[in-house]
Formats: C-alpha cells, sequence, structure tokens
C-alpha cells in the first residue's frame, strides 16, 4: 500500500528525555523557550506509547525532563494546554494531507479512499496520538479535549460526505446526500474501531492490517 504520509509526525515523534543539546565538555545547555516546549510535547507523546499507562502526572513528566514542574508551567498553563498541543498537532498532520488528497484527486472515491488511509498510517506511526484521538487518554482530564478529538471525527466524516455525495452524483445515485451521509459515517466508525482496536491490543493490532481490501469492500 503506497502510504501519502511519508512521516507526518517529525518534529514531535516519539523523542527520549535526553534529548537535550549538549555541549563540548558535556554541559548541557539550555534549550531556547520554542525548543522546550516541543521537547515537553515530544516526551509526553513518548509516555503515551506505553502500552497500559495510566494517567501522567506533570510530576512523571517533570521527571522524565529531568526539570522542575513549575518549568513546565512557564511554557504550558495547565496540563490540560499541553494534551492541546498535541490535539493541534493531529488536526494540523492529518487534515493538511487530507486537502492535500482533494486538490490532488477528482475522483470522490478516491479522496474518501486516502483520507482513511492517511488518517489510520498517522495512528499506526503515532501510538501515542493514538490514545489522544480515540480519548483514551483523556479520560480523567478536562472534558473539553474529548470534545475536541470528537469534533476532529466529526470533520473527517464531514469531508467524506463530501467526496462521497460527489462519487454518488457521479454514479448516478437519486439520493446522493443520503447515500453520501450513511457511508461517511460507516467508514468514519471504521476508523474509530481501528485506532481503538489499535490503542487496545497495546499497539499489536495495526490499523492498516488488510486496509486496501476492506476498503474495496466498503467504498466501491
Amino acid at each position: 500500500m503506497t502510504s501519502h504520509a511519508e512521516n507526518p509526525s517529525e518534529g514531535i515523534a516519539a523523542a527520549d528525555s535526553e534529548s537535550a543539546v549538549v555541549a563540548a565538555g558535556g554541559t548541557r545547555k539550555r534549550p531556547k523557550p520554542g525548543e522546550r516546549r516541543v521537547q515537553i510535547l515530544q516526551t509526553l507523546a513518548a509516555m503515551l506509547e506505553q502500552p497500559g499507562a495510566e494517567r501522567i502526572t506533570t510530576a512523571a513528566l517533570a521527571g522524565k525532563l529531568d526539570v522542575s514542574e513549575a518549568a513546565l508551567y512557564r511554557h504550558f498553563a495547565s496540563k490540560a494546554q499541553m494534551f492541546e498541543g498535541l490535539i493541534e498537532f493531529i488536526e494540523q498532520s492529518v487534515f493538511t494531507l487530507a486537502n492535500q488528497i482533494n486538490e490532488r484527486e477528482a475522483a470522490g472515491t478516491a479522496q474518501a479512499r486516502q483520507i482513511l488511509t492517511v488518517l489510520l498510517q498517522f495512528g499506526e506511526k503515532n501510538p501515542g496520538m493514538t490514545r489522544v484521538m480515540v480519548g483514551d487518554a483523556l479520560v480523567f482530564e478536562n472534558d473539553r479535549l474529548l470534545t475536541r478529538m470528537n469534533q476532529f471525527f466529526d470533520r473527517i466524516e464531514s469531508q467524506l460526505r463530501q467526496s462521497l455525495r460527489t462519487a454518488a452524483e457521479a454514479n448516478g445515485s437519486v439520493t446522493p446526500t443520503v447515500d453520501a451521509n450513511a457511508q461517511a459515517s460507516v467508514l468514519t466508525a471504521f476508523a474509530v474501531g481501528r485506532l481503538q482496536r489499535y490503542a487496545r491490543s497495546g499497539f499489536k493490532r495495526t490499523p492498516t492490517e488488510h486496509l486496501d481490501a476492506a476498503l474495496r469492500l466498503m467504498v466501491a
């Protein structure tokens, strides 16, 4: 299967807590404010990749980074804001790719298949982000985070609906809107289910497993 998302997570992929720059002689240089912010998000994402990981505390995150909790709050007002940083990265990565697909592909069915593909590929390459996407990592956090992730999937479904309506009209459907709404709902539920299975299997059952065959069944 051809990937349309070679590495969408570059810049915030799993990072190790020792990623601070070390100068000659072994002296650790203080990272710039923007670099420290990215490092915090990288470390949070890496901690979320641990199968069965419990709720992550700011104390544990600070320990991984070898800084004080106060140092974290110089860059983020709250832990919820840190998770919002991860969600912003998910949104930007996935929808940038989806928009590129819509610009490149004229056929609605091709658009729908490729949008689902890049969504599931993103989750597969970013296990920690997958736990955020399906809400596992947000259960004990601020309710607005779950609301925002729900809106993310609503937006995915909306994009699929537009593509599939175009396809239904091209195929001569007498009820293109109804057909597109039903199919987009099924495809979005499929994607969410695949991501949930990936997270709950300890990242063993990949979301792209037999994906081409599945899409052929669901997107004619």
